[in-house]
This record gives structure tokens, C-alpha cells and sequence, in this order.
């Protein structure tokens, strides 16, 4: 059955592009909703109008000079005008690629080197700003293309002359943009993503057409979805995760999606939108669950005892369809008015990926009928490797291979991969592609698993952070981890301890759910910083370090800890643009408190 799923899968992506597929969704769905923002009149660009907008994009940046293979860097947020340049690039055989806001000019200065690029497309002023000083010994760049500008010398030009010149070309021979979008083959590539660099420079991972189109025809094969769905776009185009959900998967789906440009409004585009699938990396989950808690702690205490009651009747359900048991899914009224708050009421397949999410947030959110579930994959595997499915899922795993998938372990228990998502490799600073595989195939990921005999995936941790302390005693930072940041009070954790005889950790306190929790006990504190040092924050930090030492052997039990007096973020360094942990840079940072935590602990 596997073997067939995943040719059919592999039937339905052949010879598909990108622009195919557009070319199709404004032939045959040339009325159909297709993208617009959270908020903003105007009604939605249509199917026949977003392709029109990429021709006109397309014959512009071709008169700039933008040839099949050359790569275009991107920095942009998250709005109409990113989508189109991207697909304009892409129609033309040549290689967007979206760069993170949060980066600095060093990291900038590398992307610009490394990825040889000659058209850069900039929001603004803020971001040519950022960029003006990498312009000036970067001569290569020829074109720079301000969307929010109207600038022009030489090199810099506003993304509306483009477009209008674009237009113009277009109307006058309309075929050569036809010509150029049917030359480019399923193989070549659709975009380059550049890694976090959590530990060293940014890799930049080419993903090529047939790479990103078979991942959408694989969720299409395991997660039951209506047609033309509609979508909720808020993470960054340069995570894979959103370049899969919010570019190629509508396309492939001729779907609708909503840009949320604002994170802080999640909530309400989820109300707005009300989607039957979305991606939440842990955070967000952690964050909505932290939330409901507040809300609920403050709820009159019958109908927070009627919400525990159907909680508990939902949960247990839910245990027992994790455990592979046919069990309908209770669906209390109480519950179901809670969801639809959240705009989680139509949810089908909600799902968690790109770091570890505590089990115990899980639980939560499949006691109010919310069954996140965990997917597996990196940018080299263009997103999801694995995944859980609502037919068939278990708590703590990231599921099962996708079809075409496979997955092995190597002696040292490292997660090889091998298959049609694995990436086209990585791109080389002399233009060239390296392979990313061995001779066999398989990507070595550089995560480290166990794969149960019903072949469930649990990620332990990462090759390359295990925690080897003065015994020799091989421990996962990873868990520690996960199981201190299930506490609500917690927002980030990092467990010390490499060559060191015990394990200590650096904490910080949640900036949304500490405050609530500290006025709901009467605590005046009214900072972050202030509630790090206060007793009673301390004592309830110190409990959920005791509850998560009860579920550590000895060696990785916590043996003192230190609250942070402020948050950890992509611009202040400590975590990647995709929220991942850049351990280095915190030990690096706080060398001083963590030597504290041992001579205190001595």
C-alpha cells in the first residue's frame, strides 16, 4: 500500500513546474480567490490577476537583465509584492532567494558574496540602509529594485517602474514571456534557502521544482484536506516551512491564501480565516496554550470546572486513538466554543515542526480537541521527512516516513534520509551545486533518533549538542529542555553541562504568561527583569525544575539554575531567524553567570 501511495505521488508531481501549475490555476481557475492581507480592503487577487502581475514582474526583471540560473536575493516581509517578484524570478528560470529581516550586515555581506547575485529587491529605506554599505564594495550587484521607493539613479530602481515597463513588454509580446516560463524543466531549481547557521555560516540549500512540488502532492496523498483551501500565511518566506504552505502548496491546490503580516494579529487571522490546516512551530503552540491557561485561571470557577470535566472526557479519547484505538472524537459544545475563539473549529490537520514541542503541550491542546501533530524534516529535506497523520499519529513522535521516504539510523544513532525530497545540494560559492548525499543517497541530518516498530520516528536530540559531562556520560540537552519549558512561567531553557560534572540551566521567563501569573497572585513586580528575582517567581521556577528533574535520570537532573532578566530573540542573537537555539552564543554571552551556577553549586 506504501509502495503505491508513493507512486502515485511520484505519478502526479512528474514533469510539473511552478509555472506550469500557474498557467493552469489562471486557465482554469482564473476567478478563484488566490492571495491578499489580513485587514486590508480591496477584496482578494484573483488567480487570472496574480499571474498577469507576475508577467508583467517577470518581463521587467528580465529587462534588467535577470537570466535563466542567476539567483535574486529578497528582503522583504511578508506582503503581495514578495510573492510576485519570487514568482516572476522563477518564470524567468532563475533563483529567488528570501533573505531574514533580523540578519546583520556581516551575515548580509556573506549571503551577497556567497550567492553571487546580481538583482537584489529591497522593502524600503530601512533595508537600503542595511544594504548600502554591502553595495558599496559589492560591485556585482547590478540592479537594486525598491518596492516601497521611488528612488532612481543607475543602479537603484522602484519595483513600479519595473512592473510598468514590465507591463509595457508584456502587451506588446506577450509570447516571449510564455517562451521563457515553458523552458524551465522540473529539475532545475525554484528557490535557495539559506540554513540559520546555528553553528557556522548559512548553507544555501538549492530546492528545485520537482523537490517542492512532491511535497505538496504528499500532503495532499496523507492529509485530507477540502479543495481550493484556504490559508494563513504568517511565518517568514525564507522558512521552508511557509515557502511550502504559503507559495507552492496553494498553487499546486489553486487555494486562497491570507497574509498575516503581523504576528501579534495570529489570533485574529486565525479567526478570520479559520483554516483547516496550520503550521505552528512550538512557540506559537506553547504560547496559545500558556493563554488559554491565563484566560481560564481567571473564568468563574463553574465554567472552568465544566471546561476540566470535558478536557478530561477528550483527552482520554485522545490517548487511546494515539495508541491506535477507532475512538470518535468527543466534541463537547464547551470545548467547540473555545476552539472557535481561537479560530481552530475547522482544524484538520494542525501541526508542529522545526524544534522539539513539550509532550505536555501536546496533551493540552488534544484535551480541547486540538491535535497537533509533529512533522520531522529540515530546509534540505524541503520540510517534512516525516509525519503524523490524524489517522495515524503518536504523542512524542514526528510520525512516520512520507511516501517515497525513507529512514534509517546510523550506529551512533544519527537519522540518515534518502528520497525525492531530499535537496538539489548545496550551493557553492563558485556558482556549482555539492551534493548534500553519500553514494548511496542517504542525507546524514545531523539529528539523532529512535524509530519504534511500527516505524515512529522520536527525535533525542542533535549529533552535534549532546551533552558529554566529566563522567563520560553521554545526556541529552534536548529533553532537559523540553521538559523545563513545559512550564507555562517558561519560554526558553538551555541545559549546561559539557565536561562539567552536573548539569545547570539558564532560564527565561515567558514575557506574556509571567506577567498574568504574577498579578494573578498579587505580585507588583511590573518587568521581566523585576519578576526574574522575585521569591515567589523563583520558588514556582524552582518546582517545575524539581517536577522535570522526577522524569531525569541522575546525571541529567538539574542541579542549579539561574532565571535570565530578559527574552532571547533572533536580534539579540541567542536564537536563529527560525527560532532555534544558538547555543553557542548564549554560553558565549553568559559565561560569566554560568561559572556562577557552579562555584555557587560547589
Amino acid at each position: 500500500m506504501e509502495t503505491s501511495l508513493a507512486q502515485r505521488c511520484a505519478e502526479t508531481a512528474r514533469g510539473l513546474t511552478i509555472p506550469a501549475l500557474l498557467h493552469r490555476n489562471a486557465t482554469d481557475h482564473a476567478d478563484l480567490p488566490a492571495l491578499d492581507v489580513l485587514g486590508r480592503g480591496g477584496g482578494a487577487l484573483t488567480w487570472g490577476a496574480l499571474r498577469d502581475e507576475v508577467a508583467y514582474l517577470s518581463r521587467g526583471l528580465a529587462e534588467l537583465g535577470l537570466l535563466p540560473g542567476d539567483r535574486m536575493l529578497i528582503m522583504m516581509s511578508s506582503r503581495p509584492e514578495h510573492w510576485l517578484t519570487d514568482l516572476a524570478a522563477v518564470h524567468l528560470g532563475a533563483v529567488p532567494s528570501t533573505v531574514y529581516s533580523t540578519l546583520s550586515t556581516q551575515q548580509l555581506r556573506y549571503l551577497a558574496v556567497h550567492s553571487r547575485a546580481e538583482i537584489i529587491v529591497l522593502e524600503g529605506e530601512a533595508e537600503l540602509a542595511r544594504w548600502t554599505p554591502i553595495l558599496a564594495e559589492t560591485p556585482r550587484i547590478r540592479r537594486v529594485v525598491i518596492v516601497d521607493g521611488s528612488s532612481v539613479d543607475g543602479r537603484l530602481l522602484s519595483l513600479s517602474s519595473v512592473r510598468a515597463r514590465g507591463e509595457a513588454l508584456h502587451r506588446a509580446d506577450p509570447g516571449a514571456f510564455e517562451k521563457a516560463w515553458r523552458e524551465v524543466r522540473p529539475e532545475q531549481p525554484v528557490t535557495l534557502l539559506y540554513t540559520s547557521g546555528t553553528t557556522g555560516d548559512p548553507k544555501g540549500v538549492v530546492l528545485s521544482h520537482h523537490n517542492v512540488i512532491y511535497q505538496t502532492v504528499t500532503l495532499e496523498n496523507t492529509v485530507t484536506t477540502p479543495d481550493h483551501p484556504h490559508s494563513l500565511a504568517y511565518l517568514p518566506l525564507a522558512h521552508i516551512a511557509e515557502r511550502i504552505l504559503g507559495i507552492y502548496n496553494p498553487i499546486y491546490r489553486a487555494g486562497h491564501v491570507t497574509i498575516c503580516p503581523d504576528p501579534a494579529r495570529l489570533v485574529a487571522g486565525l479567526v478570520t480565516v479559520r483554516p483547516a490546516t496550520f503550521f505552528g512551530v512550538p512557540r506559537i503552540w506553547e504560547k496559545m496554550v500558556a493563554g488559554i491557561q491565563g484566560r481560564l485561571a481567571a473564568a468563574d470557577p463553574a465554567v472552568r470546572a465544566a471546561i476540566d470535566a470535558a478536557r478530561e472526557t477528550t483527552l482520554e479519547a485522545y490517548r487511546r486513538r494515539a495508541d491506535g484505538h477507532d475512538v470518535p472524537r468527543p466534541d463537547p459544545p464547551i470545548l467547540r466554543g473555545l476552539r472557535a475563539e481561537l479560530g481552530l473549529d475547522n482544524m484538520v490537520w494542525p501541526g508542529s515542526g522545526a524544534a522539539p514541542i513539550p509532550v505536555e503541550v501536546l496533551l493540552y491542546l488534544a484535551s480541547i480537541g486540538v491535535d497537533v501533530l509533529e512533522v520531522w524534516g529540515m530546509t534540505e529535506t524541503t520540510g517534512t521527512a516525516t509525519i503524523n497523520t490524524p489517522g495515524r499519529f503518536r504523542t512524542g513522535s514526528v510520525g512516520r516516513p512520507n511516501p517515497g521516504m525513507e529512514i534509517r539510523l546510523a550506529g551512533d544513532g544519527e537519522i540518515l534520509v534518502r528520497g525525492p525530497l531530499v535537496c538539489s545540494g548545496y550551493l557553492r560559492a563558485d556558482g556549482g551545486v555539492e551534493p548534500v548525499t553519500d553514494e548511496h543517497g542517504w542525507l546524514a541530518t545531523g539529528d539523532v533518533g529512535t524509530i519504534d516498530d511500527d516505524g515512529f520516528l522520536t527525535i533525542t536530540d542533535r549529533k552535534k549538542e549532546l551533552i558529554i559531562n566529566s563522567s563520560g556520560k553521554n545526556i541529552s540537552p534536548a529533553q532537559i529542555e523540553n521538559l523545563l519549558r513545559a512550564h507555562p512561567l517558561i519560554a526558553q531553557a538551555v541545559a549546561i553541562g559539557d565536561r562539567r560534572p552536573y548539569v545547570t540551566a539558564l532560564i527565561v521567563l515567558d514575557e506574556e504568561a509571567a506577567p498574568v501569573w504574577a498579578k494573578a497572585r498579587g505580585i507588583t513586580a511590573d518587568s521581566t527583569a523585576a519578576l526574574a528575582t522575585d521569591p515567589d517567581v523563583l520558588t514556582e521556577i524552582s518546582a517545575a525544575v524539581t517536577a522535570a528533574n522526577g522524569r531525569l535520570s541522575r546525571p541529567e537532573q538539574v542541579k542549579t539554575f539561574r532565571v535570565l532578566p530578559a527574552g532571547w530573540t533572533p536580534e539579540s542573537g541567542e536564537l536563529t531567524p527560525t527560532l532555534k537555539l544558538r547555543r553557542r552564543v548564549v554560553q558565549e554571552r553568559y559565561a560569566a553567570e554560568i561559572s556562577e551556577l557552579y562555584l555557587r553549586a560547589q
